[in-house]
């Protein structure tokens, strides 16, 4: 044991060196405070149900808390079956947040570079790289935690891969499986998918090889233990993909209902608009050698009192002080010193200068095969950011690729390149230091400087010569500032000739910054190169640089003033309106906030269940019913049916807010006098336009086999009232001497509901377009619906089994290692 530990000490020092970058670097999460992130906030109201009961002990698998209803598979649900559950919630209770995540990505690209056979300090340099890429700390400062989770797997991931194709079949295929099995568990489709893309050109160029060299049998070996690890990781997240594929048909990324709509609907899948709304501009690429080439993040918060701006204020004789004030003022219309064409960007992708530089370099000496799987990985990717700024690519995928228009914000798919850029540079580096003839490999490393550093050295000297540093709104934002500043369209210009010089300097700041770095690093290589440095210590400094050039950048977005006291943390606070609502103790209605966007509302989803809120998995028939009945114009006969007991305006006179209890909501659920059948969905949303949804339903024609007609009839006196609350269990008590049609104001989803009339399984129907109905027979009747989805529970049955089996392998793997003789040498 004493010889392991020593033989393994190196790694176990870097692993201290881990922890004390995140001590210094997120000092304040060791001191109790946590990031004040905007998206947790959202979160908050979005969540409140379901944590609400969490709280009772209780799990819920439905809230009708945002959006009038919908499953909480994508919002929080509980895996105990899930092995990798414990896993994850075992490192979150060593560690706070977000240093869990950041420990996850240095150790698992650690790991990465080792398998490479990179030496431990070259391979804790590029972990460093891959780590402190600037996407990667700008989603923990948003709050995208199951993003950032999940692009920390793909490194482990790609270890356990290539350990596979190496030979190492078992070993690396159970890796694959258990970093794959976590990746699945942080249930961010999106960036799996695209780690899957990268997976997948992989093999294509693996495949290549083995033709080539004639070793296809051990290939196929490779590909098929790769195939079972695969498989347990599936298993081993069954009930979280099998309730996500089955509830991802009826969200706003399955297929449109309507083939007419008052708005532009998608037949499948997103809108392009949508999907395409954050694309990443064809020269915003170079953000990732100079990150503040497009003005850094939105906002003007990058502006100091020597700024062009604060100038042109000061030249109108307004003092100093109050010239900053008025400077901030203008972001409040859209003055930014970020100038791209995206709505508002936390900041650019930075890689860094270091590791461009070595990318390029690495682009003519690296004779390791993953070179051209590398560089074809990146050219994917950066292509795919562009999304509408290079439509005929992103189109081809977009319209023909399975499942890629699923997705939005497709700049995301830069983190592929952010993986791949820093394998090559370090790869680069590591075939300096194992080359013996390095005559030409100095030869070509100048040849990087003068690529690279040229560039930058342009960009630093004249960065107007290939960039505008106009946005495209330049023009309407002076106009708009000109009737601000009432018709003063001489200060208006030289305000915006102020903010375009500002950001010709910061870029030009930031270039000279990255041609230091790149210059220092030339420096560094040169000297090992004449053999005035060994390894290791080319190693320990390109560590260091690199650390500094990667710590100054992220600090711009991750400061210690983003850390609060958790009791800090902003929570909706009850306006007035709010607390005159809440004396309401009925269990469940809706309210409307006209006052918020329906579909990001964060406020009222808080408070009470909301017909607005957000989600990016909305339910496509409540999205339908959003646009088509309460974009224009808010439908009355809409709000009734939905229970919407309270309408939330402003008062057009005193511009506060005003509250209107609705006479006319038709509760909890109620018989109604007549069906009217319609052929489609599109005549059903046509229908509902104008209807009384206390006296008709209406049907979709394919459910008139659930209803016997011949029984029906009408009961004046007839009644049925809610009894027992629970999102995923209500139960009513109703009573007729006719058999009638119900409608329940509850929102339709046929997966996973069930309900029983006086403990025995019946039909239900659709309704109104959205809400559940139901034929109850004469007498007095216990009504219930359950929601108890196979797709979780069967799913969970077959976690525990792919857990069991994933727990095996490890063993296996663990055993097998330790009971290996050392090798003698």
């Amino acid at each position: 044991m004493g010889n392991w530990f020593k033989r393994n000490g190196t790694h176990f020092a870097i692993i201290g060196i881990f922890i004390a970058i995140c001590f210094f670097y997120f000092t304040p999460a060791f001191q109790g405070k946590t990031l004040g992130q905007n998206d947790v906030t959202r979160a908050q109201s979005t969540q409140k149900e379901i944590m609400d009961y969490r709280d009772k002990d209780t799990t819920i698998l439905w809230t009708n808390q945002i959006l009038g209803g919908m499953p909480a598979f994508q919002i929080w649900a509980p895996y105990p079956n899930n092995i990798t559950t414990h896993v994850i919630g075992g490192l979150k209770a060593i560690f706070p947040s977000p240093i869990d995540t950041v420990l996850l990505f240095l150790l698992g690209a650690y790991l990465l570079f080792c398998v490479l056979k990179l030496n431990p300090w070259l391979a804790a340099a590029g972990a460093i790289a891959v780590t402190f890429s600037s996407y990667n700390i700008i989603l923990l400062v948003a709050g995208h935690a199951n993003q950032a989770y999940a692009i920390a797997f793909f490194a482990p991931i790609l270890a356990g891969i290539i350990l596979t194709l190496r030979g190492k079949y078992f070993m690396g295929a159970t890796l694959t499986a258990l970093f794959l099995a976590i990746e699945i568990r942080a249930n961010h489709i999106q960036m799996t998918y695209y780690l899957l893309l990268a997976i997948l050109v992989l093999i294509i160029f693996e495949v290549f090889n083995a033709v080539k060299t004639k070793t296809l049998p051990s290939f196929a070996k490779a590909l098929a233990y790769l195939g079972v690890a695969t498989l347990l990781a599936l298993a081993v997240n069954a009930s979280t993909l099998w309730s996500t594929a089955e509830y991802s048909n009826d969200t706003i990324r399955g297929k449109s209902n309507l083939t007419k709509s008052s708005v532009k609907e998608p037949g499948n899948g997103l809108d392009k608009d949508y999907a395409y709304e954050w694309s990443e501009g064809v020269g915003e690429t170079f953000t990732i050698l100079v990150p503040n080439l497009y003005g850094g993040g939105s906002g003007l918060a990058a502006l100091d009192n020597n700024s062009a701006v604060v100038k042109a204020f000061v030249s109108k004789g307004i003092p100093e002080e109050q010239a900053v004030g008025y400077v901030q003022q203008l972001a409040g219309i859209g003055i930014s010193t970020y100038w791209g064409d995206k709505q508002f960007t936390e900041g650019p992708f930075y890689f860094g200068a270091i590791v461009c530089f070595l990318f390029v370099l690495g682009l003519f000496i690296v004779k390791n095969r993953l070179k051209w799987w590398l560089l074809a990985a990146v050219v994917l990717s950066v292509l795919l950011s562009y999304g509408r700024n290079f439509a005929f690519f992103s189109d081809l995928f977009f319209n023909y690729f399975p499942l890629y228009n699923k997705f939005r914000a497709v700049e995301s798919i830069m983190v592929i390149a952010a993986l791949c850029f820093p394998i090559m540079a370090f790869l680069a580096v590591n075939e300096i230091i194992v080359t013996k003839d390095r005559t030409e490999i100095f030869k070509k490393l100048k040849i990087a400087l003068y690529i690279v550093g040229g560039f930058t050295l342009i960009l630093a000297v004249m960065p107007d010569l290939f960039f505008s540093f106009k946005s495209v709104q330049h023009q309407q934002i002076i106009q708009y500032l000109a009737q601000a500043l009432k018709g003063d369209n001489d200060f208006a210009n030289s305000i915006g000739n102020a903010i375009v010089q500002d950001r010709i300097g910061l870029a030009r700041a930031d270039a000279i910054r990255s041609l230091i770095l790149i210059l220092i690093t030339f420096g560094l290589l040169w000297a090992f190169i004449k053999q005035k440095l060994n390894a290791t210590v080319l190693s320990l400094i390109l560590l260091a640089v690199t650390l500094i050039d990667m710590w100054q950048i992220d600090k711009r977005y991750l400061k210690d003033e983003s850390f609060v006291a958790k009791a800090d943390i902003q929570k909706p606070q009850p306006r007035e309106v709010d607390q005159i609502i809440l004396r309401d103790k009925d269990p469940d209605f809706r309210v409307i906030d006209l006052t918020q966007p329906l579909k990001q509302d964060a406020i009222t989803p808080y408070f009470y269940k909301s017909i607005g809120g957000y989600s990016a998995a909305r339910l496509k028939r409540y999205d339908e019913l959003l646009d088509n009945q309460m974009s224009k114009s808010v439908n009355q006969d809409v709000l009734d049916m939905l229970n919407t007991k309270y309408i939330i305006n402003a008062d057009q006179k005193s511009q506060t807010l005003s509250m209107q209890a609705n006479a006319t909501a038709c509760g909890h659920a109620w018989f109604v006098k007549s069906v009217r059948y319609v052929d489609n969905a599109d005549q059903e949303m046509q229908v509902i336009s104008s209807f009384a949804p206390k006296d008709e339903a209406i049907v979709d024609k394919k459910f008139r086999s659930v209803i016997d007609e011949k029984q029906t009839s009408v009961d004046p006196s007839a009644n049925i009232t809610l009894t027992s609350y629970s999102p995923d269990h209500l139960v009513y008590q109703s009573g007729s001497t006719a058999t009638m049609i119900a409608v329940f104001s509850e929102i339709y989803y046929d997966k996973g509901w069930k309900m029983l009339i006086d403990g025995v399984e019946k039909p239900y129907f659709r309704a109104d377009y959205i809400l559940r109905a139901a034929q109850i027979p004469v007498g007095n009747h216990k009504i219930e619906f359950i929601f108890h989805p196979a797709s979780y529970y069967t799913g969970e049955g077959i976690s525990l089994a792919g857990s069991i089996l994933l727990v095996l392998a490890l063993g296996g793997v663990v055993y097998t290692e330790t009971k290996k003789k050392p090798v003698k040498k």
